[in-house]
């Protein structure tokens, strides 16, 4: 065998060495995010409409949300109105602490005198439009009696709604170190946390549940009663430095900790999307991070049917009866599934057919009597290939699978007779198979 020289074993080690820090590193593989150029941490796009998420960039990973925490205390101010909690001409009087909150350095606000009453409409708008602190502190203990109690059920609300990351310990989203010394929970530097898509989810829930948020979310200047106007912190409405065609709401964000975030909501020709960046690198960045998502939305997906109505999966057009006047029933699909395709890619769906066990007996057979449209199933579709988000809520998408014609229970006397007539099949197939043998 060849000796191997010292100097061959050496220069060999060195070139593996080099050549290793060419290879792939399963680890540092380029995101599909840095194809937008997004300076954002994370970032997330889903449908308005359906919460299917069509683009995520580390949209897991939990973060700071300064004052898009106030999303949540949106939510639960619409709901108290909705069940007769509170009232949107309902007077709040203003405490010293809040007074003084509202004349903090650096904050942003808009004043407000101790003593005066303001509508829980007039503190809403300082809220949603110029992201008022001192407001939302005020409409927190209109709510819960105190900020404290609020911001317990700032995250038992959170949870009801199937966030899975987050940490409110404030109502407005502040650092605990801004609220004078009087900070609800948590410790004393504290800031709200949340995941993009926890985010995303809360977004979508908003706007869903309470769609009228979004006629004081798109207010571009508001006139305050101290006479002066506030601009909205979200520059992509109608008029402002960043305008987006489209652009409805919904949200800004930004401290030390969480950076600059946007969560903004967009809509042209009925379709609707949500985008939420985190932790861009200037104000302005974020806007531009933001439009660079609702570019791309728009012009890589568009909602196409992607299963039509009374779809029959091909092989499992029927299922077997027993009992009945049929001997199976015809099932098909209830309605149509629309989904929200990258162009050219409506063909790239597969369906999977799941029938309701309950429904089966021992055999995998239905029982009669058979209602047509009776529920029996369901069918989901998935991507061939490619990448497969999901839905916000976490649910795949999925129609009902129903009967297409409705099968009657057999009477009697036919049961009988079918029941002699499998007696005596039983026996000739006794009978042929003995008979067969011989042979």
């Amino acid at each position: 065998m060849k000796k191997i020289s010292k100097m061959t074993l050496i220069f060999t080690f060195v070139f593996v060495l080099v050549m290793s820090q060419f290879a792939y590193q399963p680890g540092e593989a380029v995101a599909e995010s840095d194809n937008l150029g997004l300076k954002a941490e994370a970032a997330i796009i889903i449908d308005g409409e359906t919460g299917q998420i069509v683009y995520e960039k580390n949209a897991d990973k939990v973060l700071g949300i300064a004052s898009m925490s106030k999303m949540m205390t949106e939510y639960i101010i619409m709901e108290s109105i909705e069940n007769g909690k509170i009232s949107w001409d309902q007077k709040v009087k203003i405490n010293k602490y809040v007074h003084d909150l509202s004349k903090a350095p650096n904050l942003s606000n808009v004043g407000l005198t101790e003593g005066e009453d303001y509508t829980v409409k007039e503190l809403y708008q300082a809220m949603a439009v110029y992201s008022g602190n001192a407001a939302t502190v005020a409409l927190a203990q209109l709510v819960s009696g105190s900020e404290k109690s609020f911001v317990k059920l700032m995250n038992e609300k959170a949870n009801e709604l199937g966030l899975k990351n987050h940490k409110f310990v404030n109502a407005s989203g502040l650092n605990n170190s801004d609220l004078l010394g009087q900070h609800p929970s948590g410790d004393e530097d504290d800031e709200n946390i949340m995941t993009a898509k926890d985010t995303a989810l809360l977004a979508y829930r908003l706007i869903n549940d309470y769609p009228e948020v979004l006629k004081i979310a798109s207010i571009p200047k508001l006139k305050f009663r101290d006479g002066k106007e506030y601009p909205n912190f979200n520059w992509m409405l109608p008029g402002l430095i960043f305008e987006y065609k489209g652009v409805d709401g919904l949200k800004t964000g930004s401290t030390d900790f969480a950076g600059y975030g946007h969560t903004g909501t967009v809509i042209q020709d009925g379709q609707r999307y949500i985008t939420v960046v985190m932790k861009s690198t200037n104000k302005n960045e974020r806007f531009a991070d933001s439009t660079k998502l609702m570019n791309y939305a728009y012009a890589t997906f568009k909602k196409e049917k992607v299963l039509p109505a009374n779809y029959q999966v091909k092989g499992k057009e029927t299922l077997s009866v027993v009992k009945g006047k049929e001997k199976d029933v015809k099932i098909q699909s209830e309605k149509a599934i629309e989904l929200l395709v990258e162009n050219g890619g409506k063909d790239n769906y597969k369906t999977d057919l799941v029938i309701d066990k309950n429904k089966l007996n021992d055999d995998g057979k239905l029982t009669a009597p058979i209602k047509k449209g009776e529920k029996l199933g369901y069918i989901t579709v998935t991507p061939k290939k490619g990448e497969d988000y999901g839905y916000i809520n976490g649910d795949p998408v999925k129609v009902n699978v129903v009967a297409a014609e409705s099968v009657e229970k057999a009477n009697w006397f036919v049961l009988s007779m079918r029941a002699v007539g499998g007696f005596f099949g039983d026996v000739w197939s006794s009978v042929a198979s003995t008979v067969k043998g011989w042979f």
